[in-house]
């Protein structure tokens, strides 16, 4: 039975677009306003000096690199303003001016009739000399203006030598629009030694709407702070763009129904959690603690009969399930069960099989939500089965087994494998990770919770309980979904904001989660 005060509320969310999306349809969105393709360069040049006005207002000496497109062109802006403000501004333009063109070009203009010129012009060895002004630079910003959302691909050799002086030095650097080196769409950055490949962002701004790829995957090592300039554009570009991909912006308190004074446990369900073989039984106690912890009314383990007393110890809360697939198939717990958990610690053996298989065939017929996650996926991915109404948890080595490919093919664009994912097998795909994506093989959100100290042992059996628990309470399993990866990663980020990140174990989240879901803010 479900809450009547369900907790499937559709989590507040921003639209969030690809660069092709942006490329393709700012200059219509901008002239359907009457706004100048140049007056809004100009605009977003404002707002980057304005950000790092706000970020650094004791600046005194700016480097501003730039590229030869617009990005270059909105850096050409920053430095007038910064020169215009009487701040020391240094420019550093990495192609010849003679290849400036349009808007860029009138910026660059604009810069030099206001009196500010370049470190260096047209050379031959523009290259080595411009390695040596940033190497010998003692200021304390620097403009990355270099690439704009249409790059892809990798850097050359000789880009690859700035880039990785930039991130050598001291100097904080904001980002225009987007790190460069970083696609936009993806998240993802080409090559083996990364840091050579983008810049390293303290802050980026990027401009009208957020863009996916600043969002998930390998952004999270270059973004650094994300901002946001509309540019008095968003609310048009967001009317005549469509998109089905979204950024989850949850905010504390969560605003959730309180219980009816006249509930009881089965108003809040059964969960019969399936995993821990002889060797790991701490995964699924942490699965099924999490799923008390989240409001569970009943919680029934089914593990190896070796796990039993360490599921028991210190959580009585817990009931044991027959540990076998011969004696659960015919047990109360599967029957009664609103909801199912396969595969914490599940192990590959036959047993396993077994048991992942009776889940998997119960659920489908009696029409019940299944939680898959952990060794279960690694199963899922050696059949064909296909159902509606479950939920697959991968990491992105679970993700490449269920697709059949290397993980480097899901990093390199984690919104297109979450999505076939789901079209795939069915049902919902959370792919976990920085920016954890979850998909209903259409709609993409975002998750904007969490933090590194969440790469310990654990933490994804804690998520699969919390996913477990809130779809017991709720009728809708994506906005369940979403819920729960924030609250997952929002208890990672009080415990670490109180106490660092290295250290910050899977058990630590219990007592936040159970705050976070009550409405409370802890403290932090």
């Amino acid at each position: 039975m479900k809450l009547s005060l369900s907790l499937s509320q559709k989590p507040p969310v921003t639209p969030v677009y690809t660069a092709n999306q942006v490329l393709k349809n700012e200059a219509n969105v901008a002239r359907s306003q009457g706004i100048a393709l140049y007056e809004l360069m100009h605009s977003a040049g404002a707002a980057i000096f304005t950000q790092l006005s706000h970020s650094w207002p004791n600046a005194k000496h700016v480097l501003i690199v730039c590229g030869k497109g617009n990005n270059g062109g909105d850096g050409f802006v920053v430095a007038k303003l910064a020169h215009q403000a009487k701040i020391k501004v240094s420019v550093l333009l990495t192609c010849d001016v003679s290849q400036l063109k349009g808007d860029a070009l009138s910026a660059y203009q604009a810069m030099i009739f206001a009196g500010v010129s370049l470190l260096v012009e047209d050379a031959v060895n523009k290259s080595a000399v411009s390695l040596a002004i940033i190497n010998n630079f003692s200021g304390e910003v620097i403009v990355d203006a270099l690439f704009g959302i249409g790059f892809t691909g990798k850097l050359t050799p000789e880009l690859q030598e700035l880039v990785t002086s930039i991130n050598y030095q001291q100097a904080k650097v904001i980002s225009v629009d987007v790190p460069s080196g970083l696609c936009a769409t993806t998240g993802n950055v080409q090559g083996d030694n990364i840091e050579e490949q983008a810049i390293i962002a303290d802050v980026t701004l990027t401009f009208i709407v957020y863009k996916l790829g600043l969002l998930t995957g390998q952004a999270a090592n270059f973004v650094g702070e994300l901002f946001l300039a509309p540019l008095d554009m968003n609310s048009d570009f967001l009317s005549q763009v469509k998109t089905n991909t979204y950024y989850a912006q949850y905010k504390w308190p969560l605003n959730l129904p309180k219980r009816l004074p006249t509930s009881h446990k089965g108003n809040s369900g059964l969960l019969l959690t399936v995993g821990g073989c002889s060797t790991m039984p701490g995964a699924i106690r942490l699965a099924s603690e999490s799923a008390l912890r989240c409001g569970a009314g009943l919680v029934a383990v089914s593990s190896h009969k070796n796990n039993q007393m360490h599921i028991l110890s210190g959580r009585p809360e817990l009931m044991l399930a027959p540990a076998t697939s011969a004696l659960l198939e015919n047990s109360n717990q599967l029957c009664k069960a609103n909801t199912y958990l396969v595969g914490p610690g599940l192990g590959q053996s036959d047993e396993a099989k077994q048991l992942f298989e009776l889940i998997c065939k119960t659920g489908q017929s009696q029409h019940k939500t299944i939680v898959i996650d952990a060794d279960a996926l690694l199963l899922l991915s050696k059949t064909k089965t296909q159902c509606n109404h479950w939920i697959l948890t991968p990491h992105p080595k679970e993700a490449a087994a269920l697709l059949h490919c290397d993980v480097a093919s899901i990093e390199a664009d984690r919104f297109l494998a979450v999505r076939a994912i789901a079209k795939q097998y069915g049902g919902i795909c959370l792919l976990k990770g920085a920016g954890t994506l979850i998909s209903d093989g259409e709609q993409v959100v975002i998750n904007n919770s969490g933090n590194a100290g969440m790469a310990s042992g654990g933490m994804g059996d804690v998520l699969s309980g919390i996913i477990s628990a809130l779809v017991m309470q709720s009728d809708n399993n994506f906005y369940s979904t979403c819920l729960a990866a924030y609250i997952h990663g929002a208890s990672a980020d009080i415990i670490a904001n109180k106490n660092g990140q290295r250290g910050l174990l899977a058990s630590d989240l219990f007592i936040p989660l159970q705050q976070l879901l009550n409405g409370k803010v802890p403290n932090h």
